[in-house]
């Protein structure tokens, strides 16, 4: 399969290609320090410790600026590692190296280098890097599209379904079995008639044909996954329903998620189901159910669609014609503009100043509640 396309490089980092030759660059006179510290030590009689300590320091340094360099050229091939990756392993490099450099006693020459990295990219060359990464992007999509006949959208829908179907299909509790009464439902050719389950030869002849399990197409058809349509004389037409149909889609995309045999897949329902405070009867029979597609997984799958079903869908709708209608017979004329609704006219008057606004209300204070007065009162004033 095509390899992804790297991430775009930030504005004004350096090309992939400089980072590899700052880089290469680097490494190489960190080891020349290197080489010229030990030279010294060889060279010189008195004085051996200071520079034998000189040398490990510079030795060191060429190590490190020769692992950055190394990292470099691994994230060049890596289409997964973004371009800033490479000019921090670069960066590194030469600091390095200027390490390295200052340790042996040498003319710090990898100070320089830095400025190739910090130079700025002229707009031509800005331009030239957005043209080099789009047609880059663009022979990889259409590899891409040639390899799996789909675009972008699609092949990620393509890839979530796989998961989809890798996290789901277990959870069925289907055999190979069970697949393949699915896919005679999917042929309109699946009916059940007597009590027996039939594939018919053609479609409408719905009688004789190769005999399908019984137990199976009666679990599906219990589970909903089959729907039956009735027929006049008695017949019932099966076919997938909605959740049916994305069951079975993904069965197909994972076909190890199912179970070899109807006893292995009894087996696996079973210890789905099992339970120390159930009946064994009661889990016996919630085993022989097969459990429903979960809604969420119907919800998330969709199908794939092809560049070529895309094609032949635009060419089967209708063109639309937006000239304006008219009857060629009588030659009716175009709606004349006065017919047309107009705008309302601006008013001539001058607005009406708006009223002052009312004052507002005061609230009313509580009435003072009434002092009861008692029959006898009065006769004892």
């Amino acid at each position: 399969m095509p390899e992804p396309a790297r991430a775009a490089a930030q504005f004004g980092d350096p090309s992939p290609q400089t980072c590899l030759q700052v880089a290469g660059e680097a490494a190489l006179l960190a080891v020349i320090a290197a080489d010229e510290a030990m030279a010294a030590v060889r060279r010189s009689s008195t004085g051996t410790a200071r520079l034998e300590a000189a040398m490990h320091a510079a030795h060191q340094e060429a190590v490190e600026a020769a692992r950055h360099a190394d990292r470099a050229e691994q994230y060049a091939v890596d289409p997964e590692m973004p371009a800033s990756s490479l000019a921090y392993c670069a960066r590194q490099a030469v600091h390095h190296a200027v390490l390295a450099q200052a340790a042996a006693g040498v003319e710090v020459t990898a100070a320089g280098l830095c400025a190739e990295l910090d130079r700025v990219l002229t707009p031509e060359e800005q331009a030239q890097r957005e043209r080099a990464r789009r047609q880059e992007e663009d022979r990889r999509e259409a590899e891409e599209q040639a390899a799996t006949g789909m675009d972008r959208p699609n092949r990620e829908q393509a890839a979530s379904n796989l998961h989809l179907a890798e996290r789901h299909v277990g959870e069925l509790g289907w055999s190979t079995g069970h697949l393949r009464v699915m896919e005679a439902a999917a042929t309109g050719r699946l009916y059940w008639r007597d009590g027996r389950a039939r594939l018919a030869a053609r479609h409408g002849g719905w009688t004789g044909g190769r005999r399908i399990s019984q137990e199976r197409t009666q679990a599906l058809l219990t589970a909903k996954f089959l729907t039956a349509d009735q027929q006049s004389d008695g017949t019932r037409v099966l076919t997938p329903s909605p959740m049916g149909h994305v069951a079975l889609e993904l069965a197909l995309l994972h076909q190890a998620g199912l179970h070899a045999s109807d006893y292995i897949a009894y087996e696996a329902r079973f210890a789905r189901v099992r339970r120390r405070h159930k009946r064994r009867d009661d889990q016996k029979a919630a085993a022989r159910r097969l459990p429903p597609l979960e809604p969420s997984t119907q919800k998330l799958y969709r199908k794939p669609i092809t560049i070529a079903e895309q094609q032949a869908r635009a060419s089967q709708q209708p063109t639309v014609d937006l000239a304006p209608a008219s009857s060629p017979d009588t030659g009716a004329a175009p709606r004349p503009a006065a017919a047309l609704p107009q705008p309302a006219p601006a008013p001539t008057t001058a607005p009406r100043t708006p009223a002052p606004p009312l004052p507002k209300p005061r609230r009313a204070l509580p009435r003072a509640r009434p002092i009861p007065v008692s029959p006898l009162q009065p006769t004892l004033w």
